[in-house]
């Protein structure tokens, strides 16, 4: 098989790869059950086979890596209508501390190594394990945390206050270029940015590498001059 057909291959597969991950949602690239990481190890696996052996014709690998694309939508149609095959095909969480107890059964269970448990909490800010409540380990592989309420973040709500409602914060305004939809978005239009941009003494968008917008404020940032000014520091 000569490098042409290798290239034509390689792209063929990687389109395909693309159109079935879309398909099969955004879960295949954020939360991978053991499942769905079977499943995505068995379709990569079919697509380099696909570029690299000329006996299997591309239709097959298409094919092929199409009937595992259905099977993964059907077994996450099942697990979302079906609680018994949820259990089966994606797991349940596993409790791993509980009350200030290490469950040392369930960590043989998920044979998980303790020293990783504990750089994981590190990793989440818990160097003392009495600080937490509970630590379970999630279907997907991930750990969850909860703290105990001393140790728990203060919140406005804690300190009897009551603050303003969050504001969505959109780019407006990308090296130039004003982003129509990301202002449909937040209920604005052109003709309030440009009465924002006055304000701060700009006459064009495109004299702006950045624009963010939450509530009422835009904040600016300005592209630089064409000459950067000098360092202050030499």
């Amino acid at each position: 098989m000569g490098i042409l057909a290798v290239i034509i291959r390689g792209i063929l597969s990687l389109i395909v790869l693309f159109l079935l991950t879309k398909l099969m949602g955004r879960k295949q690239v954020q939360q991978l059950t053991l499942f769905d990481y079977t499943i995505g190890i068995s379709i990569g696996s079919i697509a380099a086979e696909m570029v690299l052996n000329s006996d299997v014709h591309w239709l097959n690998g298409v094919t092929a890596m199409t009937v595992y694309a259905a099977i993964a939508l059907l077994i996450s149609h099942l697990t979302c209508k079906f609680l018994p095959a949820r259990r089966i095909l994606s797991g349940t969480p596993v409790v791993l501390l509980q009350k200030g107890e290490l469950m040392v059964e369930n960590f043989k269970k998920i044979q998980l190594d303790l020293n990783e448990f504990l750089s994981e909490c590190r990793s989440n800010g818990y160097f003392d394990l009495s600080q937490l409540d509970y630590a379970l380990i999630e279907s997907n592989g991930k750990l969850s945390f909860l703290p105990k309420s001393q140790f728990s973040p203060l919140t406005p709500l804690d300190m009897g206050q009551k603050p303003a409602p969050s504001r969505m914060t959109a780019n407006v305004i990308l090296d130039g270029k004003v982003m129509e939809v990301h202002l449909r978005l937040i209920g604005r239009d052109e003709a309030w940015l440009s009465e924002q941009l006055k304000k701060q003494g700009i006459k064009h968008p495109k004299e702006v590498f950045l624009a963010i917008s939450q509530g009422d404020t835009l904040t600016v940032y300005r592209k630089f001059p064409s000459r950067p000014p000098k360092n202050l520091l030499e």
